[in-house]
């Protein structure tokens, strides 16, 4: 069975990759593993901060042969996701998870419930035709290599189109999903079956075009 490390302790965002990868894996997360390194999430771009997730605790796990040898990791995935606004050219973007904490320049994330509360306030004037948004979600998979060198990472995109609605609706899901409503549905991301939020959302696109990774290289 392949094993694959998740490169984060958020669990809801372990539930929902789980979730969506379903059987044919053993899941790790940095939980499992003491002392593993907090990545700082510097980059521009969800690309750059995945892949620099995934190839940091690669290299971290491959220098560390008491873990390689006990957990038996052969992929580190990591995700980096966030919600664009085009009312907000973009933002919040890959400050979606501290976009309230910029505010009072604070480091480290801000709560769910003060990111929308934030997103909320700013789109107060803004009306239904330019709420436009989407969720994009980028993967990164790197190979756990001994000794951490000469890793091959492969990157996994998806986005899911919609628009911000005027009041939160719903309590299921996390971020800005009471917010969020995906293209042609009445129901926000928190309100959707988790059945259906993981078949059209950012992340299941990701990691679908992850699990066709897979099956191709079942098949050499």
């Amino acid at each position: 069975m392949t094993t694959i490390l998740i490169a984060t302790r958020n669990a809801h965002k372990v539930g929902e990759i789980r979730a969506i990868l379903g059987d044919g894996f053993n899941f790790l997360t940095l939980a499992d593993f003491v002392g593993s390194p907090n990545v700082v999430e510097d980059a521009n771009t969800f690309e750059g901060n995945a892949r620099k997730k995934a190839e940091d605790i690669a290299r971290w796990l491959g220098q560390t042969e008491e873990a390689m040898r006990n957990m038996q990791v052969q992929y580190i995935l990591a995700d980096d996701s966030g919600l664009e606004v085009d009312a907000l050219d973009g933002a919040p973007g890959v400050n979606s998870a501290r976009y309230a904490a910029l505010d009072a320049g604070t480091p480290g994330n801000s709560s769910d419930a003060d990111n929308n509360a934030k997103l909320l306030r700013v789109l107060a004037d803004v009306p239904g035709p330019r709420r436009s948004a989407r969720f994009r979600c980028v993967i990164a998979l790197s190979e756990a290599t001994k000794g951490g060198s000469a890793l091959e990472t492969h990157i996994f995109q998806g986005a899911c189109e919609g628009r911000i609605g005027f009041e939160l609706q719903g309590r299921d899901g996390f971020g800005y999903d009471p917010l969020f409503y995906p293209q042609g549905s009445e129901k926000s991301f928190a309100i959707l079956p988790r059945a259906i939020k993981n078949e059209i959302s950012h992340r299941g696109q990701a990691l679908g075009r992850l699990k066709q990774f897979f099956k191709q290289r079942a098949r050499q």
